[in-house]
């Protein structure tokens, strides 16, 4: 999974159960951008696996098809990177199933960071994250991100971290997954270079 030494992460997008703008509990539908580019950012911060969790059949077939094209089909032949970072996928059908999967991978429960542009309380810094990532590079981890709205009250209340939100300038905090995942990664995992 990672080099001795290094924490052990993976991450998980969830697309049910997730709210909508009017927190209704819904499923989002998978994207392809948000399968390609999620995997390259796995890649860059040697997370794995990548989980994609939605329970519909049809989503799930949808991104086996797509990861399959580049890990044993004709995107194969490209000689591309993208072989690598697809090849980092698993699509579940709930965050139940990620957690225990991971756990055999393992050998261990990982622990579960929840991520979220609305909490406000009970949060650990990216700071204070780091440093415990740094810390305990044994234990796996998982984090996990959210589609639509946000991930529901129900999944964050049974996490062990509250990850604090990604703050920006003027109040603005409308992030894509896809860039969220790029910069909570890059806190936590990235070099320091500053």
């Amino acid at each position: 999974m990672s080099e001795p030494g290094t924490p052990r992460v993976a991450i998980a997008l969830v697309h049910h159960p997730v709210y909508d703008r009017i927190r209704d509990v819904v499923t989002t539908s998978v994207t392809s951008v948000d399968i390609h580019d999620i995997a390259r950012v796995a890649r860059t911060y040697a997370c794995e696996p990548y989980y994609i969790v939605t329970p519909i059949d049809a989503q799930r077939a949808m991104v086996k098809r797509v990861a399959e094209h580049w890990v044993a089909g004709e995107g194969t032949k490209a000689d591309h990177p993208r072989v690598e970072a697809m090849g980092r996928i698993e699509v579940v059908d709930s965050l139940a199933t990620a957690v225990a999967d991971l756990q055999a991978r393992t050998g261990t429960a990982p622990r579960i960071v929840v991520t979220g542009a609305s909490f406000k309380e009970g949060v650990s810094t990216f700071g204070e994250l780091r440093r415990e990532l740094e810390g305990d590079a044994d234990a796996p981890w998982l984090i996990v991100f959210g589609t639509g709205w946000g991930l529901t009250k129900e999944l964050t209340d049974r996490a062990d971290v509250r990850l604090e939100p990604i703050l920006g300038r003027e109040g603005f905090n409308h992030l894509s997954v896809r860039a969220a995942v790029a910069i909570v990664l890059d806190r936590l995992l990235g070099a320091r270079v500053y």
